[in-house]
């Protein structure tokens, strides 16, 4: 097992945020009961997200203008470089991901030393709209199929990262399609992925995800990926080949 798993985990939580006033604050605070160090990205939101955050003493990196998910991630991922944490884990600022099942990802990672765990909400998916449970599904299945690996909630933003196999160099989806495609520069990498349960919140809140612009980003995004690693030309190696 990893040295780091068996001593103090040096943790960071990096929120992804954009037009989020009103709502990161309390998201924040509820990070707080369980990671002090939290680095909130604000992504060019225009709005009080940036001071709202800044008021309960976070780390907060600014865009100048809306890069889209994949760039803020890029940004927080090279600052948990820099800083020398352990892990990162990732959440979403809308509310949508509950501050409380921060614990679980620890525990898992403590107990397997498995270094990319990923949230799954798809055990308890009636307060999930049809559109999204449907596309969620899909999406997770053919993208399983690339990774080599079952994960049954490919498209959950709530993750935990070891920060020592972070992708190297940026990814080049700068939207939601990022962070699929940071599973499938990992899995290219034999890099081991599991689940860990996470609550399924859905309010009346907006998404900002569009299902079927997202969905065309996605798969041009794979396209693009398969390309690339048909050039490269080296195949993946996993523990159990």
């Amino acid at each position: 097992m990893n040295e780091t798993v068996t001593k103090a985990i040096k943790t960071c939580v990096l929120i992804p945020a954009y037009r989020e006033q009103g709502r990161i604050g309390s998201v924040i605070s509820r990070v707080l009961d369980h990671v002090p160090d939290v680095v909130v990205v604000d992504d060019g939101s225009g709005d009080g997200t940036a001071s709202e955050a800044e008021a309960l003493g976070v780390v907060v990196l600014r865009h100048t203008e809306n890069k889209g998910k994949g760039m803020a991630l890029n940004t927080g991922f090279a600052y948990v470089r820099e800083q020398g944490f352990d892990v990162v884990i990732t959440l979403d600022a809308d509310g949508q991901h509950n501050p409380d099942d921060l614990p679980r990802f620890l525990e898992a990672y403590r107990r397997t030393g498995i270094p990319v765990l990923i949230g799954n909400r798809m055990k308890d998916t009636g307060r999930m709209p049809m559109v999204r449970r449907l596309t969620n599904r899909f999406m997770s299945w053919l993208l399983s199929r690339e990774l080599r690996q079952f994960i049954p909630d490919t498209q959950c933003g709530f993750r935990l990262y070891a920060s020592d196999i972070l992708p190297p160099k940026p990814v080049k989806s700068t939207r939601y399609a990022a962070e699929s495609e940071i599973l499938l520069h990992l899995a290219d990498r034999g890099i081991r992925m599991d689940s860990v349960p996470v609550s399924t919140i859905y309010r009346d809140e907006k998404s900002k995800i569009n299902p079927w612009t997202d969905t065309l980003r996605f798969f041009k995004m794979l396209q693009r990926h398969r390309r690339e690693r048909s050039r490269v030309g080296q195949p993946r190696k996993f523990e159990d080949d």
